[in-house]
């Protein structure tokens, strides 16, 4: 067996890992970090950039939020169920860490909405072109940069197998390297910063309840089974519920035109399939909420219908609702979609030139369809009293052809499995530390309780990079650095 010697090892190379090896090597620690992939970054290399509050991008935009603001919004949307001490540490650090990654090279477009209600706390990274999916891989390059500036020692296609533990403490990290050889790191700290169990079907089934690719349709990165959560639960960290970081999922959308996507996330008509409307469709913009509503519904499907007027207004004047992910207004792709989703025999999309017909396609009650469809249209000539929808909303569906799209629920992944305190030290059930075992980012995020922050957007990324500093610093300070 090959044996290394290290302060600390960070077991994962994603975005809280980078910032946990970079700020324990900034604070005088020796760092070597293990990654199970070929590259480093993990599911950030999609991402688009982390949550700040108080930043000077947000003073520069004149937008007014505070740490106090943002803090109790989010302690209220959670209902007071998650650790306060760790939220506001969070976020009282994230403008510093904004600064802190700049100092590193990383540039920001500013600070943006995700969705129309929400406030602008996600701070874009600037590449070499427009706004979009994959910035954060810029932030990435920056971070694993930096650490290399700073000795910092990278194992790559080198999974960790299990964190040793002496008389209570951690001791050593067991992996195995790319060519298959066990070896063995002695250590005084350990950072798991493993990214979650976003591709592990039996784990979601086990810890959520929900069924992939049946009734959940999370973003599956391959590796991201739950290695971390596993090993600090072995190692004595307590264990806190596993969720899915939930977003709505239009389904089958993905592999056709965007417009097919921008046309029914809007604030159409959405059903269940008994046929009744479920909620005020213009919160279908926040798409943890619509993921929430879905999911209680029968068969975890709801259906967002439009006609073929509604589909003219959006393609003639763009659609409602814009969101950083799916900027185009333009949705004149939407017949060409149609046309593929219609030639794959896509069971995702109905077209129908009868309420009667799309009902009986979506295995609706056809008389129940119908009496929603006319109410809802009568609530278009005067006001929505059934779910207070905004008259500006209201287009009653009238002109065949009508079109559906079923809506399911998604997600980014899981979050949560590990206990950990304010200084993301890992905890036992009893509240007790673990001296030496740290966690960060989505294996240790508890802080949403049952559902996402969507309204602070850039939560996601913000944890990760911030925990994974606070990961930093508390084991530098705990070796001696």
């Amino acid at each position: 067996m090959k044996t290394f010697e290290s302060e600390i090892v960070v077991i994962a190379a994603g975005p809280s890992g980078l910032c946990a090896a970079v700020q324990a090597a900034e604070n005088g620690a020796n760092v070597m970090v293990l990654e199970k992939a070929a590259t480093v970054g993990g599911a950030a290399n999609m991402g688009m950039g982390p949550l700040g509050i108080g930043t000077k991008h947000q003073k520069r935009q004149m937008i007014d939020l505070s740490v106090e603001k943002a803090f109790n919004m989010f302690m209220e949307y959670t209902h007071y169920m998650v650790d306060a001490r760790l939220v506001k540490r969070y976020f009282a650090q994230s403008a510093e860490t904004i600064e802190w990654l700049e100092d590193l090279g990383v540039e920001f477009e500013g600070a943006f909405k995700y969705f129309p209600k929400s406030e602008a706390t996600w701070h874009i990274v600037k590449t070499d072109q427009a706004i979009g999916p994959r910035a954060a891989s810029f932030m990435i390059k920056a971070l694993y940069a930096r650490a290399l500036e700073l000795g910092v020692t990278f194992m790559t296609e080198t999974p960790a197998r299990k964190i040793l533990m002496d008389g209570g403490k951690v001791s050593g990290v067991l992996a195995v390297d790319k060519d298959g050889h066990d070896i063995q790191i002695t250590c005084k700290a350990a950072i798991v910063c493993t990214g979650g169990a976003g591709a592990n079907k039996e784990l979601i089934k086990q810890e959520t309840g929900f069924t992939q690719g049946v009734d959940m349709f999370n973003f599956a990165i391959p590796g991201l089974l739950g290695d971390g959560m596993k090993m600090a639960w072995e190692a004595g960290a307590g264990k806190t519920p596993v969720r899915i970081e939930m977003a709505a999922h239009v389904s089958g959308a993905d592999e056709l035109p965007q417009g097919i996507s921008n046309v029914f996330s809007q604030p159409n008509l959405l059903v269940n399939k008994l046929g009744k409307r479920v909620m005020n469709e213009d919160h279908m913009q926040n798409a943890t909420y619509l993921s929430n509503v879905v999911t209680h519904q029968k068969d975890r499907v709801c259906f967002s219908i439009v006609d073929t007027s509604i589909v003219k207004y959006y393609i003639r004047n763009g659609v409602d609702n814009v969101s950083l992910v799916r900027t185009n207004t333009d949705v004149s792709d939407f017949y060409e979609g149609i046309k593929i989703a219609q030639e794959n025999e896509s069971p995702d999309f109905i077209v129908a030139n009868t309420i009667e017909e799309l009902a009986e396609k979506a295995g609706i009650p056809v008389d129940t369809l119908v009496d929603t469809v006319d109410a809802y249209n009568d609530c278009c000539d005067s006001v929505d009293d059934e779910f207070f929808k905004e008259k500006r909303y209201l287009r009653p569906l009238l002109k065949a052809p009508f079109y559906a799209a079923k809506i399911q629920p998604g997600g980014y992944g899981t979050v949560g499995g590990v206990k950990v305190n304010e200084n993301c030290e890992a905890i036992t059930e009893d509240f007790a530390t673990i001296p030496g075992l740290y966690c960060a980012g989505t294996d240790a995020c508890n802080i949403y309780d049952d559902s996402y922050m969507f309204l602070l957007p850039g939560n996601s990324m913000g944890f990760a990079v911030n925990t994974g500093r606070i990961a930093g610093m508390s084991a530098a300070e705990y070796v001696g650095a």
